[in-house]
């Protein structure tokens, strides 16, 4: 496909691309959060505490699913959190998005890739614990840099609306959100 870095999900059925332009323009994170964990232990994920999730933060325009697509499945860990997609047919977590196409963004994990070290370097670390003390991010200016750059690009092109998440007519989600119940999500959170 064009010099783009190719990605899958556990089973393989979910794969695609991200762009060159995509990899180039997109920035490497961790993530120490309490719902990052969540989501990968809902997913029957390895617990990654106490390390945390690696993500690719980059613009959904310039990820290509060209197989499996039907497979989107997302889930909401609260009302007013982003969406959580993952791969249906192995549970593989995939990506989070904000709710709302207008504005583009998407957190994939790094390890759908086969050599995530092509991501480039880690940029930020989010929520890193610190003892006795609210959690604090290193690196958040470049993070915050990145993710309003690609936002205001993708929307002064219009490519926001080329999203592998949102149906292009209705601006929906392309699969509906479950929303998890206050016993699912206490079981999430030891």
């Amino acid at each position: 496909m064009g010099g783009g870095l190719a990605f899958s999900c556990n089973c393989g059925t979910l794969r695609g691309e991200v762009s060159a332009a995509g990899v180039k323009g997109g920035t490497r994170v961790v993530c120490y959060c309490a719902d990052c964990r969540a989501n990968e232990l809902y997913h029957g994920q390895p617990d990654p505490a106490p390390d945390p999730v690696d993500l690719f933060q980059l613009s959904p325009d310039t990820i290509t699913i060209t197989h499996g697509a039907e497979q989107l499945r997302a889930i909401r860990l609260g009302r007013r959190g982003p969406l959580r997609w993952y791969a249906a047919c192995c549970g593989t977590p995939f990506a989070n998005t904000l709710a709302k196409p207008g504005l583009p963004f998407a957190g994939m994990r790094s390890n759908l890739f086969q050599d995530p070290s092509a991501l480039g370097k880690i940029r930020a670390r989010a929520f890193l614990p610190v003892p006795g003390k609210q959690s604090r991010t290193k690196g958040g200016g470049a993070m915050a840099l990145g993710i309003l750059s690609r936002m205001i690009t993708a929307r002064l092109s219009g490519r926001w609306k080329d999203t592998p998440f949102f149906d292009a007519d209705t601006g929906k989600p392309v699969a509906e959100p479950e929303l998890l119940n206050k016993a699912q999500r206490a079981a999430l959170y030891p």
